[in-house]
């Protein structure tokens, strides 16, 4: 079962354990002995529309995590205000005992908040992000078909030469930051539009209207036989049949003598802080579940069934999703007042 809500009825409304020791030691290794958790089904609350990467890997999170915690889950939909209204519905009413999470993309929701401060809670502070998912790199891609330059250099030649549109999902991205970035670096005029979604942003860059576009990869590589990747902004080279839909494409870095983190995706799950400290042996269950899910053959074959690459999986505790959050904010500071609004 699932919930949507637009963003006026929103606004209307107001590392623990491994699988195989969860396979073989009962839970109340995590000082459950006091009480069950969960003691029902949990609400997964995403900040985006249904049907978008964020929906699509809490699905097959879920879909195996729940035999290890035993409960169903269900999702509702808060997209609004590129993510902020999805945050401002789960700080605001959301109970911190564990049965209601937020899920979402760790770097435009956070670069959201360089651009501009959140009201009525602050990041970091009055949530973490735990058992991140993924780990998506953003890239440039062409339409195979439609494509104005076959190569990063032919896009950069002919950015010498006049601005280049980008189509975008959102302005507040990992990717856009990349595009921005970049464009700084060599000297070249990009003009990102935001075509609100993925989805939207593909059909922009297949019509024509936009010269390239940069998202992350999953959704590219998935269809590689339509789209050409020319550069991607990982920390590490491409390997296997990854490596091929992305037609090994160069990494930014190493190209252009660039040291940016990994401007990539990440989703991940996230609870209140005060969750964390009321009940760590709850928080320790989630986190340690979480793993369990991640290294489930089930879950490899429902991400493979997908069409997703297996590469992208990478599981994060809530140290390394700070440290993501952190380095993400970083280099966005640098881009804030480009990522806020629209070239004119």
């Amino acid at each position: 079962m699932k919930k949507v809500f637009d963003r006026r009825t929103v606004l209307q409304g107001t590392s623990a354990l491994g699988a195989a020791a969860l396979a073989s030691s009962p839970f109340d290794a995590f000082g459950m002995g006091h009480g069950k958790f969960p003691s029902k089904d949990i609400n997964i609350m995403v900040g985006t529309r249904e049907g978008g990467g964020a929906d699509r890997n809490q699905r097959l999170v879920t879909t195996v995590w729940k035999k290890y915690l035993k409960v169903n889950f269900e999702a509702s939909f808060y997209p609004g205000a590129a993510g902020r209204v999805g945050y401002q519905k789960y700080m605001g009413l959301a109970k911190d005992d564990g049965h209601t999470l937020l899920f979402g993309n760790m770097g435009p929701e956070t670069l959201n908040w360089v651009v501009s401060k959140p009201k009525g809670f602050s990041f970091p502070g009055d949530y973490v992000y735990f058992n991140q998912v993924d780990l998506d790199p953003s890239v440039f891609f062409v339409h195979k078909k439609r494509a104005k330059f076959n190569t990063i250099e032919e896009l950069i030649a002919e950015g010498k030469k006049r601005t280049l549109n980008v189509g975008v999902s959102r302005l507040a991205h990992p990717a856009s930051l990349g595009a921005l970035a970049l464009a700084k670096h060599l000297g070249l005029d990009f003009n990102l539009i935001p075509l609100s979604g993925g989805k939207n942003t593909r059909k922009g860059v297949a019509s024509g209207e936009m010269d390239f576009g940069a998202l992350p990869s999953g959704g590219i590589a998935r269809k590689y036989k339509s789209w050409k990747t020319l550069v991607t902004f990982d920390l590490n080279k491409p390997t296997g049949d990854y490596a091929k839909a992305l037609y090994n494409a160069p990494m930014v870095n190493q190209k252009f003598g660039m040291h940016l983190p990994a401007l990539a995706s990440a989703r991940a799950f996230a609870v209140k802080t005060s969750f964390t400290k009321k009940h760590p042996d709850r928080y320790a269950k989630l986190i340690a579940t979480g793993k369990a899910t991640i290294e489930d053959p089930d879950f490899k074959k429902a991400v493979l069934k997908a069409k997703l690459p297996w590469n992208l999986i990478k599981w994060g505790t809530p140290e390394d999703c700070a440290a993501y959050a952190k380095d993400i904010m970083a280099v966005g500071r640098d881009f804030a007042d480009l990522m806020s609004s629209k070239k004119k």
